[in-house]
């Protein structure tokens, strides 16, 4: 037996947090720390039909050697999302090393096999990790996207904010705009990503719920969320979006950006309108995210003079679930009782004689002459 097989993986407990906040150290660790217990007893309780908590543990002899964190990608959950994933070599016995690459593919595996919901994976890799790179390589993952994170520098937001933005029907984000939203979401991606992503409508909308949680975040993290879209009268659509999060005190904030293909010329003015909005916090950067399937906004970004931060790569992965397989795919070596599992035959077929008397014409009965069956034949 292998020392891959002697892993164990299980979910997350109060004992591994000391160990996890080395690995992962910042406040995502404390915040863990704090929402354990009340998230672990959600999470047992009946009627719930998902973990709270999507972190799984790889242990090694009673000592944790890796951890991956998951989360679904959209409302309907055929699209989940690997966050984190941490490994660290370990010697079990002394003499024999358990290689990094072991572990994390051993982790991989566990959530595409526990995981039934989910049909495709993705996750977002730095581009310059080739032993990350190559280890989603070996569980299947195949790079759809490259993403570019930019830093939009203090200064530069200021010669921005100069710029009277022209923004057509700027208009607040709500649930009543959700199909607005989701078809600027959709035109805006090229079709594999789109299909990659399986976002619906109700991908953005907000439940009371999931709104009473949203502020409840934000009241502890101390942010705040500003969110609005351009709406374009004469065909009804939305041709921009932007997403900012504002938090005291962080030396930057971040920002979501979709614009319309169709409607590039408005960067410059999205921008400067993120620019006034900053003004209160006039030594923060702005960060966000670009992708290389709308080249505009990267080129935009150079001429302003952002810096690009750090590369990625985004990768994804299908996931078949195996059904049970058949004796033939061809219909002649396909049995009836296989196809109709109600059709049994109720005993052996006997074989009778070959009859060579012609056919009876329709409308007449041998056995009964002259009887009202006897009607003449159809013309």
């Amino acid at each position: 037996m292998s020392l891959v097989d002697n892993l164990t993986i299980r979910s997350l407990q109060f004992r591994d947090l000391d160990w996890l906040e080395q690995c992962w150290p910042g406040t995502a660790t404390e915040q863990l720390r704090q929402w354990f217990a009340p998230l672990k007893l959600l999470s047992a309780m009946p009627g719930s039909r998902r973990q709270l908590l999507r972190l799984f543990v790889a242990e090694q002899q009673g000592r944790p050697c890796g951890a991956i964190q998951v989360s679904p990608f959209n409302q309907s959950g055929s699209t989940w999302r690997i966050d984190r994933l941490v490994t660290a070599p370990v010697s079990p016995s002394g003499d024999r090393l358990l290689l990094p690459q072991d572990v994390g593919a051993r982790l991989l595996r566990h959530c595409l096999e526990s995981i039934w919901q989910a049909r495709t994976w993705i996750v977002e890799a730095p581009a310059e990790d080739n032993d990350q790179l190559a280890l989603f390589r070996q569980t299947g993952f195949q790079p759809i996207a490259h993403l570019g994170h930019w830093r939009v520098p203090a200064e530069v937001l200021r010669q921005l904010a100069a710029h009277e933005p022209d923004l057509p029907s700027l208009l607040p984000v709500g649930n009543a705009d959700a199909a607005l939203l989701y078809q600027l979401d959709t035109v805006s991606m090229p079709p594999l990503l789109r299909q990659v992503f399986d976002r619906h409508v109700d991908d953005f909308r907000q439940s009371g719920l999931k709104r009473l949680g949203t502020a409840m975040r934000q009241q502890l993290a101390q942010t705040l969320t500003l969110s609005a879209y351009c709406f374009e009268p004469q065909r009804k659509a939305a041709i921009g979006y932007y997403n900012l999060q504002l938090q005291q005190g962080a030396p930057k904030q971040f920002a979501r950006l979709t614009v319309h293909p169709a409607y590039t010329w408005l960067y410059p003015e999205l921008f400067a309108h993120l620019a006034r909005l900053l003004a209160a916090y006039p030594t923060c950067d702005l960060a966000l995210t670009a992708a290389d399937y709308q080249p505009e906004r990267e080129a935009f970004l150079t001429r302003i003079g952002a810096e690009l931060e750090r590369e990625t790569v985004l990768m994804s992965r299908s996931v078949w679930h195996k059904l049970r397989e058949t004796k033939g795919l061809s219909l002649e070596g396909l049995q009836w009782a296989e196809v109709f599992p109600g059709l049994q035959p109720g005993g052996a077929a006997i074989p009778g004689q070959v009859s060579l008397t012609p056919p009876l014409r329709f409308g007449t009965r041998p056995d009964l002459p002259g009887s009202p069956w006897d009607l003449p034949p159809l013309l």
